[in-house]
Formats: structure tokens, sequence, C-alpha cells
């Protein structure tokens, strides 16, 4: 096997890419900051580092929206320049393998093969890999077993719930709830509690944050604008205002989870309950998430220990061992 290997997921907050080379994953925000419509300014951490804070004539942005993506020009040219930067400038012909979630049409899967293929980073193979399957083989569950496996991603974007047997996916559902969406949650419930605006950062602190400020009591102090005196101002947010805002989105993941279940074939049904559910995604690691799981599906919750990078993981996992590649596959009638 050739050193040149590359496996990509395109999360819509973090890209993560696996060289094979330095046996490496590469996790960076999957952000651009494009100024006066067509100059590149800034991508990845120090795009995100100006966001929300750039003047106007630089327009910062996600390129991928829902899980797919939404501006391939932008992600081209983010993916051409984090390769570049994983090389030291030096692409050579290497072989790529890219996760893409299960659930979106055929068009939208094509669009991740197009968007390597015409990124101009030299690729000699394409290989997708369903998200849900790499995943499996990033938490060590050996995925091509006749064991069913229920695997939760919750993402910035959108959560995917996946049945996983035999090498293959057996159920799988995309549901638009995500990171963003608690970090909105947390927005609004300031604005209506405490009339003061906050930004999406600062939300997604506060929810990072939860954890610690529950074990030492205090609450978040956050930095805002008065809705009503338009000036800036500190204000202190309880952490029970927070889980309570939360917890509508926790209970439309359990729903969906029930959802797939009422629909599992009764043998693997039986497997997931001796196993139990499989956790990961970057926002799963909010506070309370996975107890509320736990009770709301009577299963036994089993966290990655690196969620956010767990794809990565598992397609590097395919890259490197010989026994896993029969996951992968091209899409048809294209390359080779």
């Amino acid at each position: 096997m050739a050193n040149s290997a590359f496996g990509i997921d395109l999360g819509t907050s973090n890209i993560k890419i696996y060289n094979r080379a330095d046996d490496s994953i590469m996790v960076e925000k999957n952000m651009i900051a494009i100024e006066n419509k067509n100059t590149l300014f800034a991508y990845g951490n120090s795009a995100f580092d100006m966001y929300e804070k750039a003047p106007g004539n630089i327009h910062i942005s996600y390129p991928l929206c829902n899980g797919v993506i939404a501006d391939i020009k932008n992600m081209e040219t983010l993916v051409r320049y984090f390769i570049s930067d994983l090389t030291k400038g030096n692409i050579k012909a290497a072989d790529y393998y890219i996760a893409v979630p299960t659930d979106v049409t055929e068009v939208e899967k094509r669009a991740f093969y197009d968007l390597i293929k015409d990124a101009n980073v030299k690729a000699k193979k394409i290989m997708v890999v369903e998200k849900a399957i790499a995943d499996g083989l990033g938490m060590d569950i050996d995925v091509k077993n006749s064991q069913g496996v229920l695997l939760v991603n919750v993402g910035f974007d959108t959560t995917e719930i996946s049945i996983l047997s035999l090498g293959g996916i057996v159920l799988s559902k995309l549901i638009k709830v995500g990171g963003q969406k608690f970090d909105e949650a947390i927005r609004n419930a300031v604005r209506k509690e405490f009339s003061l605006i906050i930004g999406g950062k600062t939300a997604e602190n506060v929810k990072k944050s939860l954890d610690e400020l529950e074990s030492n009591g205090t609450g978040a102090i956050v930095y805002g604008r008065d809705i009503v005196t338009g000036l800036p101002v500190e204000r202190e947010i309880p952490t029970q205002l927070v889980d309570d805002c939360l917890r509508e989105y926790f209970n439309i993941i359990i729903d969906n989870i029930k959802v797939i279940l009422e629909r599992t074939p009764p043998e693997l049904a039986a497997d997931i309950y001796r196993h139990g559910l499989y956790l990961t995604g970057g926002a799963s690691q909010v506070s309370h998430l996975d107890e509320l799981l736990s009770k709301g599906t009577g299963l036994r919750v089993n966290q990655s220990e690196n969620p956010v990078a767990t794809v990565a993981l598992g397609l590097s996992k395919i890259i490197k061992d010989d026994n896993y590649k029969s996951v992968a596959y091209a899409i048809e009638g294209m390359g080779k």
C-alpha cells in the first residue's frame, strides 16, 4: 500500500483529514473567509476566529449545510489548501477515502465525489465510505459481523441514527438537529429571560462548559448586548435555564431513535439491547445528553472517547487494514 492516502470527513463545523504518510488526523474548522467576493482571506481555524467579528467586505461561511455540500467552489478551495498544508505544499498523487452521510440523495453523494475530483489534489482513486460504517470502525466495533449495532452521531447541523450489520446499513435516518440548534436554543432562552442578545460563539462556550459549571455550582457568565438599552452588558445565566432549553432538542433525538428501533428486525433489536447504543459526534458531549438517551430508550450508552474524530479514525482503519477495504466503494460510472 502506497503511503499516499487521505481519509476525509467533511463535517459541517469541523473538517477532519487522516494523513496516511504520518498517521495523523488534522481537525480544523470547516470555514472560509472571502474578501471582496473573490479573494481568499483566511480558512480553517483562523477564519473561525474572525467569525461574527469581520467587516462587511469579508464574507465568512461554512461551505456545508445540514451535512451536505452547499458551496462546492469554496469547499474545493478548502480541501485543496488543507491537503497542501498537510503535504507542505508538495501535493502528490494519492488515494482518497471520503465519508458521506447515508440518508442523502444520490446527487448529494456524487457531489462529495466530484469535490475531490475537481479540487485539483491529484486524486488517483476516490472511494466513498458510508459515514456510519466509518463511525463504527472508529469506535472499535467490528462492523463486518452479524451483530446489530445502533449508532447515533450528533453533529453540528444534523444527527445521523443508523443500524449496522454485516458491513452494511440496515436503517438510517438523518435529522436536522445538532450542535447549532443547541446553540440557538441557548441564545433564544437568554434573549427571552434576560433581554440580552449573545453571539453564537458565546452560546457554544456556555454549552461546552455546562458540566464544569454544574459541578462548581455556578452560573455561566456571558457578555452581550442589552435589547432595551442597546449597551454591552455582563450577565450570569443559571445552568438550569440552559438545561431546560436543550431538553426539547434532546427529546427530538430520543423520539427519532425510538422510530428507528420500532422498524428494527427483532434479532437485531436483541443485539442492540445487549450492547447498548453507541454515541459519537462533536455535539454528543453536551452535558446530560447521554443520561437522557439512556433514560429515554432504556439502553446503555457507550460514548466515543474521541467523538469529533471518530469517522476519521474509522477511515484510517479502512486505509490501513485490507480486511475493511470492502466497505469502501467507488461511485458507479466514475473513476476506477
